[in-house]
């Protein structure tokens, strides 16, 4: 027995020194290696300033409207005020097919219309040549008017159905529809436009103006629907094409504002200006942009007032730096 106690006491105490020595050992480190502007200096001198053709302007303050942008879909907008819009979830198919319906209806109504106008006309010359009945006239016109009722009823369901599927792409006026959260719709300005843009930026935008649709709502997200409409005479945008709007906000919202022509973005997305540090110096930096129109671009963050930014040559600055020809 006394030898077994000989024989464990020094294994606990190997063990013990084991996890003394191990704790002393940090399982990771963290070394700080250089700062983001550090690495991204660059040191022009005055000629390759002039042949790169660099200007700069001072960083001031500026305003412009609030606005969130939200994701939106082209669609179809309806042939009357009572009509629902055709989006990309609609079946083209079934569609198609009750306008055919309601076309051969309008037709058939229309006939019957016309069919009874000539009754009615027959009556009326019986009744002036004393050869007909006023009973018989009366329901001659009587049967005309139910008649032309029908007909009316057929036609407003045909325009419930909206513009011929085959037509739907040859459209010069078009809508966007845009989810809301019902949480944010209190702010927005309903009565202002908006602006409709292509996802990713490329290509052009359009001005859009608020319309009344028949209310539309995602009860699984929590979502309200509002619809715009704008000019697409030049089909630069189609059916069913989801597109980025910017849906205007109440108030407006200040803060630092540069050119649009400072602004370079680079494959992730990110945000950057070229800011003068010195006489010959120059430092790409970060900003981030929380609204651009007019040429000009209102920041969240990235600089500080006063500040020095590069609006012509910036693109040669980026190239210079990553060593692209120009």
């Amino acid at each position: 027995m006394r030898n077994l106690i000989v024989l464990v006491v020094p294994v606990l105490v190997a063990a013990c020194s084991d996890t003394g020595s191990k704790s002393a050992t940090p399982p990771s480190h963290a070394e700080l290696i250089a700062h983001e502007t550090e690495l991204l200096k660059l040191t022009l001198t005055s000629e390759a300033q002039r042949r790169l053709g660099i200007e700069t302007v001072r960083v001031g303050g500026g305003s412009a409207q609030r606005v969130r942008p939200v994701a939106g879909e082209i669609v179809v907008p309806p042939m009357t005020a009572n009509g629902v819009p055709t989006n990309s979830l609609s079946n083209l198919q079934q569609i198609g097919s009750q306008q055919a319906v309601a076309d051969g209806e309008v037709a058939r109504t229309e006939a019957q219309a016309r069919l009874a106008r000539i009754a009615l006309n027959r009556a009326e010359a019986l009744v002036r040549e004393e050869a007909g009945s006023v009973r018989a006239r009366d329901e001659a016109a009587a049967a005309l008017a139910a008649a032309n009722a029908v007909a009316d009823a057929a036609r407003q369901q045909r325009r419930l159905l909206g513009p011929a599927v085959g037509a739907m792409g040859n459209q010069t006026r078009l809508w966007v529809r845009a989810s809301v959260f019902a949480s944010d719709l209190a702010g927005l300005s309903r009565s202002a436009q908006t602006m409709v843009r292509p996802l990713g930026g490329e290509g052009v935008s359009r001005a859009a103006q608020p319309v009344q649709a028949p209310p539309s709502a995602n009860g699984a997200a929590g979502t309200v629907d509002v619809y715009y409409a704008f000019d697409n005479c030049d089909r630069a945008f189609r059916v069913g094409q989801r597109v980025s709007v910017d849906l205007p906000l109440e108030g407006q919202s200040s803060g630092l504002s540069v050119p649009s022509s400072a602004i370079l973005r680079d494959i992730y997305g990110g945000e950057w200006v070229y800011r003068r540090t010195g006489k010959d110096t120059f430092v790409r930096q970060r900003i981030e942009v929380a609204s651009e129109k007019d040429g000009r671009a209102l920041l969240s963050r990235g600089l500080q007032a006063g500040a020095e930014v590069v609006t012509v040559g910036a693109a040669e600055l980026f190239g210079t730096e990553f060593g692209a020809a120009h």
